[in-house]
């Protein structure tokens, strides 16, 4: 059984109204990240020094050494920039996000003060700001419960909220395993906040962002001046705000940095964007605390039972009939690579129209040869199945006159003869009238443009039937 665990459906074309409070066309998440003295460094015990998002062009590790140039920048972060951005923030009374390194935390009580004395949430990130994508899961998951200690420890109340960042393909199982975050964000896959299950458990996700991050300010191609920040950020929001006006609002997610932004030339930059956003009215400026709040009261999880975790006999059970008396329909689209795309009406159609037409011809002319005829004998003896039952009452066939029973049964008889098999056509999206015109326009068709046709009216008929089944 081969299936596909990433999730490229999400919400589609009708994503959930977020109904953000007092009708906001736009929620608005400013995320500092706070990572100095929790960076890869000799003195924490690491192998190397740091590399990662700093003013160094090409910076590499140095391994076995102290980067006193790179320490020096990660230390004007905490010396510096925190405070710069805090009378920013404060000085506007707007509400922050900290992703905190427990470890780069514990290094600095007195930002952690003046963080709490804002009243700014205060999240997880991570233990230290390092790399975990080769970290045996083992430990990793130690380094998680390590972390919530410290956090606990340092600021006195466990971290609702996580985001590591540098993750591994476990992180965000791991960490919702935990069972202690209202929501996490090692994800960048939407502009809404939406829910994953893990097990038993159902973890919201809040999207964080990697572009309207100031972050592109140490990363190729990225901002140069505060002012390419700015515009990216004005650009976003604008769309964004534009976006909740037509009546679908989202979340913008902007990271920050302590050593990145918080140098005077960048800084400016966030700013005139502030000034900007703050001008119009509509804008819920919140804590992902916040958000996550709101979500869940407003869009609690419901979950569905999916076609691709169903085991074989299930989902035979559940969708053999679909093709009329073919379950080798379901089988094999069982067999195929199926994923959280096939769990709605849409997706798992899609995939039993694949199954249908990997078939040989002579399979398929043997679905075909399985639907009953429209009005026909077993319709009368009451001997159809149950969807086809409601189908063809769907369209009335249920209560003809003899005269138009009479008419069916002829055409019925003269289609069979010269195809060998029923004519058939979806008839949920017919009336009585318009089937018999199709019967008209259709039997002189030569026998291998009725095949292809009615191959395309099975596919049809299975959608709208798995359309009464999934969402």
């Amino acid at each position: 059984m081969q299936r596909y665990p990433r999730n490229l459906t999400g919400y589609g074309a009708t994503p959930p109204k977020a109904a953000w409070p007092n009708g906001a066309k736009i929620a608005v998440s400013l995320v500092l990240n706070y990572e100095e003295g929790g960076e890869n460094c000799l003195l924490h015990g690491d192998a190397a020094s740091e590399a990662f998002l700093s003013d160094i062009p090409g910076a590499a590790p140095w391994p076995g050494q102290r980067h006193w140039n790179m320490e020096s920048i990660y230390d004007y972060g905490a010396r510096a920039g925190f405070w710069r951005l805090h009378r920013l923030f404060t000085g506007r009374g707007l509400p922050v996000t900290i992703f905190g390194v427990a470890s780069a935390l514990a290094r600095s009580p007195e930002q952690v003060a003046a963080m709490q004395s804002a009243g700014w949430e205060i999240a997880s990130h991570g233990l230290k700001w390092v790399e975990h994508r080769d970290m045996p899961e083992e430990e990793e998951r130690a380094a998680i419960a390590e972390a919530i200690r410290l956090h606990t420890e340092v600021t006195g109340a466990a971290p609702r909220g996580w985001y590591t960042g540098r993750c591994s393909v476990n992180t965000v199982r791991l960490v919702a395993e935990t069972g202690a975050f209202d929501w996490i964000s090692d994800t960048y896959d939407d502009d809404l906040p939406h829910w994953m299950e893990f097990g038993p458990r159902d973890q919201l996700i809040l999207p964080y962002t990697l572009e309207a991050n100031d972050m592109r300010f140490a990363t190729a191609p990225g901002w140069v001046t505060g002012r390419d920040f700015e515009d990216y950020l004005k650009d976003a929001f604008d769309t964004l705000y534009d976006e909740g006006h037509a009546g679908a609002p989202k979340l913008l997610s902007i990271g920050l940095h302590c050593r990145l932004v918080g140098r005077p030339g960048k800084i400016a930059g966030l700013m005139r964007f502030l000034d900007h956003s703050m001008a119009h009215e509509g804008v819920w400026f919140a804590t992902r605390g916040q958000i996550a709040a709101h979500w869940a009261a407003q869009h609690p999880h419901k979950r569905i039972e999916r076609p691709s975790a169903m085991d074989r006999d299930t989902f035979i059970a559940k969708f053999g009939g679909i093709y009329e008396h073919s379950p080798w329909v379901a089988e094999a689209a069982h067999a195929l690579e199926l994923g959280p795309a096939h769990d709605s009406a849409t997706g798992l159609a899609n995939a039993m129209a694949r199954a249908f037409r990997s078939g040989s011809a002579e399979a398929r002319m043997q679905v075909l040869r399985a639907h009953p005829d429209l009005a026909g004998k077993l319709a009368a003896a009451k001997r159809l199945t149950a969807e086809s039952t409601a189908e063809q009452s769907s369209a009335g066939l249920d209560a003809l006159t003899d005269e138009e029973r009479a008419t069916f049964q002829r055409l019925n008889a003269a289609y069979v003869e010269k195809h060998g098999f029923p004519f058939i056509i979806a008839v949920r999206d017919n009336t009585k009238d318009s089937i018999l015109a199709a019967f008209h326009s259709r039997i002189d068709n030569d026998s291998a443009t009725e095949f292809a046709t009615a191959c395309a009216q099975v596919e049809r008929i299975a959608a709208l039937r798995l359309a009464e089944l999934l969402p």
